[in-house]
């Protein structure tokens, strides 16, 4: 139970932590909804490209049934050199995201209105090409979580984070409707996210039990 508990809260952590810029992407797609452009095609849109991203980090889990766990918990550093990073980068890098979302979502609407993808509606497939451009740092993240992570505790973190996909939408289109929470949140969260993945690389290090490592060196 301790292990589940642990699981859930780490994969909480790590999708609110790589997804805070999704909310501003979400809501500049539920803020161009016409009789064309349904919210359905976003929820669905964003679960799709997610699953991409999901399917890409798997290698992470695949490769911890073969290595040892306390040799993987050194994929922890990996989200922590990531939290450093952003937190010295600052400004410029929140900034920098919220332009290259908008960018990405006018270049792939292009693409979008052009033709389906495997009977994929155009609306959809528009949304999931942003999720899955926009979603480098997903996958950095997401794969030494796997990694370190049992068969159980990886189906909790991926119901966690299926359903996190579905909350994550409906902030986003409730913060479409209400500007003055989005101001904050777009501008004040990602001041947030670098503590929050050295926390979690902190965590994979401690659950891996590294310091194995430096004692019997």
């Amino acid at each position: 139970m301790t292990e589940l508990i642990q699981a859930v809260t780490a994969s909480v952590a790590a999708f609110a932590a790589t997804n805070i810029d999704d909310i501003v992407i979400l809501m500049v797609f539920f803020s161009r909804i016409s009789p064309t452009f349904r919210p359905h095609h976003v929820v669905v849109g964003q679960y799709l490209g997610f699953l991409l991203l999901l399917l890409a980090s798997l290698p992470g889990f695949l490769t911890g049934l073969i290595i040892p766990p306390v040799w993987l918990g050194l994929l922890g550093f990996l989200p922590i050199a990531i939290g450093i990073h952003q937190l010295f980068a600052g400004e410029a890098d929140a900034t920098d995201v919220q332009t290259v979302t908008e960018e990405s979502s006018a270049k792939n609407g292009l693409l979008g209105r052009s033709r389906s993808f495997l009977n994929i509606p155009p609306q959809t497939f528009q949304v999931a090409a942003v999720t899955v451009a926009n979603g480098g740092d997903n996958i950095s993240i997401y794969v030494p979580l796997f990694a370190n992570s049992t068969l159980a505790a990886m189906g909790a973190i991926l119901s966690v984070f299926l359903i996190m996909v579905a909350v994550w939408c409906g902030i986003a289109y409730y913060l479409t409707r209400h500007a003055v929470i989005a101001h904050y949140l777009t501008h004040y969260g990602h001041r947030v996210v670098p503590f929050v993945l050295i926390g979690l690389g902190v965590f994979i290090l401690l659950e891996s039990r590294v310091y194995q490592l430096l004692i019997s060196s």
